[in-house]
């Protein structure tokens, strides 16, 4: 059976509003419109509402509409639908964003945070199908996780559970969530880009050279691509940063696989790009860090939807609507 769904996805900079059918283990963008985070969360939600209106109105040979899902960062309570000061929403302070929706539209509307909305896509249609014990990690421009447990999705009593982000794997490093040494300070574009920066520095400092950036000139502009295409080149520096963020990739992933024992972990955006860098090294700690009957049963796997998990990430919360 098909179903015709509708997806919001807030962000700090970008708002998309999605349409999409799906149907068994697969979903179909049928179209996405998007537009600048508007300065009020109200005016937010009327552009949703007129973009998927006039969405619908040209695909009404599919159906009627059976459900909204809305993907935004936390702090949020998905119970009552609120979105509770995030920080990258200045305004968006216990803002209802389900019940207007829901009045206009007349179907169910769920909210969950990106990272809970990223693992039910890949849970229903990416790499996590098939199974019940599943981890999704963002490792994007944060680190977040999205925890399936038991054939469901744990937002644990709070809607913080899989704060993965904020654990701390070192005493110092690269800040990530407002802490040194954190999961997040290691694994992520921001963190890698200025552990890189960090790096790169000393060593010009100290009258070398790195492809990650010509000159001390170049520094503010390093970006974890820039690293990564660095090391995909061969120079040498840029592959002891991945190096470090292969080996704290690979703890972090550790600690989730010896404290939840899940099936699959699924780990997207730069893992995705990066997997023939990171792979061996992540392992490798993985193999020294982690409990072998644990790791024996769990695989580690890029995103399946790729760069089209935001998309669906917002039809899987309609679809989690209906139950």
């Amino acid at each position: 059976m098909s179903m015709l769904l509708g997806g919001f996805d807030i962000g700090g900079t970008k708002c998309a509003a999605v349409l999409g059918i799906a149907e068994g283990g697969r979903v179909d963008i049928l179209a996405k419109r998007g537009f600048p985070t508007p300065p009020t969360p109200a005016e937010a939600i009327r552009q949703f509402g007129e973009a998927l209106g006039e969405l619908l109105s040209k695909h009404t040979e599919t159906g009627p509409l059976q459900a909204i899902g809305i993907s935004c960062g936390g702090p949020l309570d998905s119970r009552r639908g609120l979105v509770l000061s995030p920080p990258n929403l200045p305004g968006w302070d216990g803002i209802d964003v389900v019940t207007p929706l829901r009045e206009r539209f007349g179907v169910p509307v769920a909210l969950q945070n990106d990272a809970n909305a990223c693992a039910l896509a890949e849970w229903r249609w990416g790499a996590g199908q098939g199974v019940a014990n599943m981890v999704f990690l963002t490792f994007g421009t944060g680190m977040g996780a999205g925890l399936i447990l038991n054939g469901s999705l744990y937002a644990g009593i709070t809607d913080m559970a899989g704060e993965a982000g904020h654990m701390r794997l070192e005493n110092d490093g690269p800040v990530g969530y407002g802490k040194a040494g954190s999961f997040e300070g290691f694994c992520s574009g921001g963190g890698i880009a200025r552990l890189g920066r960090a790096m790169a520095e000393r060593r010009i400092r100290e009258g070398g050279t790195t492809a990650i950036c010509p000159d001390a000139a170049g520094l503010e502009g390093i970006t974890a691509k820039a690293v990564f295409d660095a090391a995909n080149d061969g120079d040498a520096l840029a592959l002891e940063v991945v190096g470090i963020v292969g080996r704290k990739l690979g703890r972090g992933l550790a600690l989730l696989i010896d404290l939840l024992n899940p099936e699959r972990i699924v780990i997207g955006s730069i893992y995705a790009r990066q997997e023939a860098l990171l792979r061996p090294i992540v392992m490798e700690e993985l193999a020294r860090e982690a409990l072998p009957l644990s790791l024996a049963a769990c695989e580690i796997v890029p995103s399946g939807l790729g760069e089209h998990v935001g998309d669906a990430a917002s039809l899987s919360v309609a679809l989690y609507a209906l139950g």
